[in-house]
């Protein structure tokens, strides 16, 4: 059984019955649910998930106000739910909380998340934040908040970036994908610098990586699971294994072959989809051609005017 669903069943079982004894008064105050970092929250958790910081829990986001008048009520009644469940312990909470589980002021669980209390409002706030920590403050599932506050929040990122920042973005990894894979994976491998080379490589799948996502929208989650998420997604999301075969091949005189004929592949793989969504009109197979397109498509004069490579 999934972590997401043994936090809903010990929420449904003894957090729900918990409020609705306790806190019927203030009940629709709180929004509850299972967001956040950790791999139970994308669904991607397994038996090699339990080593740490898995245990049966849930989380409880109030605002402020609330917590002055009934946060560390609260945090006691929920530090004094069962220990174990479906063979599963929970570790001690201090009456502040745990760390992933309990009970968190909405304001400071966005802050630690997305770095402000509330959704970003211009492109530079979007562009500065980490995709890996807009995917932890949109992943999960919110089971109940009839106040709405960490909803409407939530709602205005899971919309995506906005479309100049996307651009960016994508205009910015493409520069570096035809840096390290159209230029200097060759120049390394022709001064025998195979190390570097393998660099270059990484760099390539790295920025390729982050682009697919950006092509279909969604925010690249925490790197150890960027191949796991690449089996969600529509668009390229087949592309994996090619990715893995260049960072696991060596550079012998046989596999700089093949490992350029996979690079090019790609290249034209990313190229169409690009013409695809209407991102680029470019013809020919020179990604910093594509990139630089892309960039002076951008209405924001802030964003257009940035390094091609700054916004990664």
């Amino acid at each position: 059984m999934r972590g997401l669903d043994i936090a809903k069943e010990f929420y449904l079982q003894f957090g729900k019955p918990m409020l609705e004894e306790q806190f019927a008064d203030v009940i629709d105050r709180i929004a509850i649910g299972l967001v956040g970092e950790g791999s139970e929250c994308l669904g991607y958790d397994d038996e090699f998930s339990q080593d740490h910081d898995f245990e049966p829990g849930f989380c409880l986001w109030i605002t402020k106000e609330d917590e002055k008048e009934f946060g560390f009520r609260l945090e006691r009644a929920y530090a004094k739910l069962p220990k174990e469940f479906m063979g599963l312990h929970r570790s001690f909470l201090s009456p502040a909380g745990g760390n992933r589980h309990g009970v968190f002021i909405i304001d400071d669980f966005y802050t630690h998340l997305i770095g402000a209390a509330s959704a970003p409002i211009k492109n530079q706030h979007w562009l500065a934040i980490p995709p890996f920590y807009l995917r932890s403050a949109t992943n999960g599932e919110v089971f109940s908040d009839k106040l709405g506050k960490f909803t409407d929040i939530r709602n205005v990122l899971l919309q995506g970036y906005p479309e100049d920042v996307r651009k960016k973005k994508i205009a910015a990894h493409l520069a570096l994908m035809a840096q390290s894979g159209q230029y200097n994976y060759q120049r390394c491998i022709a001064r025998g610098e195979f190390g570097a080379a393998q660099l270059a490589i990484f760099e390539f799948v790295k920025n390729t990586l982050s682009i697919i996502y950006l092509l279909n929208k969604q925010y690249e989650p925490f790197y150890k699971w960027v191949y796991r998420g690449l089996k969600e997604l529509k668009c390229l999301g087949n592309i994996g294994e090619s990715l893995q075969g260049l960072t696991e091949m060596d550079n012998s005189k046989e596999n700089v072959k093949i490992k350029q004929k996979i690079i090019d592949d790609i290249i034209l793989l990313i190229i169409n989809e690009l013409r695809k969504q209407n991102l680029s009109k470019v013809t020919c197979n020179d990604l910093d051609k594509h990139a630089y397109y892309i960039l002076d498509s951008i209405k924001d004069e802030f964003l257009r005017n940035m390094h091609i490579m700054e916004g990664i």
